[in-house]
């Protein structure tokens, strides 16, 4: 066990089975290089989308939180399989994108994102896991889901 899964696992999460697109015509990675880019991931386990609705209406600002942690997770479990199981590889989190479902009175979208954020701080910690990021409100996402979360990594050589 690497150094990045013993700190999942102190951290008591499970990274989900990776799954495949729902119906996009898409690649879930993209390997370029010393970046890796991981495509916007939902909020689903099983391929089955768990959060739906948006922030402000049917689901609180918890939920929501809950729902980008679980996409962040997805996104992780995307890398780790373009990473042939070494996330110990990412020397730097560079970015990540939330979107997230939300009425249009609801403007705490970022508190919503914070939940991806701490996921990957947590399993990187500050120094790797540090990155930009945008916070995006929107009216509408696939199959209903809360949120989805996408993010870019740079490689160790």
């Amino acid at each position: 066990m690497n150094a990045i899964d013993q700190r999942i696992a102190d951290c008591g999460l499970e990274l989900p089975a990776v799954q495949p697109p729902l119906a996009a015509l898409l690649k879930p990675t993209r390997l370029l290089g010393r970046r890796l880019v991981v495509s916007a991931q939902l909020p689903k386990l099983n391929s089955k989308v768990i959060y739906t609705g948006r922030v402000g209406d049917t689901v609180s600002l918890e939920t929501g939180r809950a729902a980008t942690r679980l996409c962040a997770l997805n996104v992780l479990a995307q890398a780790r399989a373009a990473l042939d199981g070494d996330l110990a590889r990412v020397e730097a989190v560079v970015q990540v994108r939330g979107y997230v479902s939300v009425t249009p009175e609801f403007s705490e979208i970022a508190q919503v994102v914070n939940g991806a954020s701490q996921v990957i701080l947590d399993v990187f910690g500050e120094e790797v896991g540090a990155h930009c990021r945008s916070a995006i409100g929107v009216a509408n996402m696939p199959f209903n889901a809360t949120a989805e979360v996408e993010a870019e990594f740079y490689l160790s050589a």
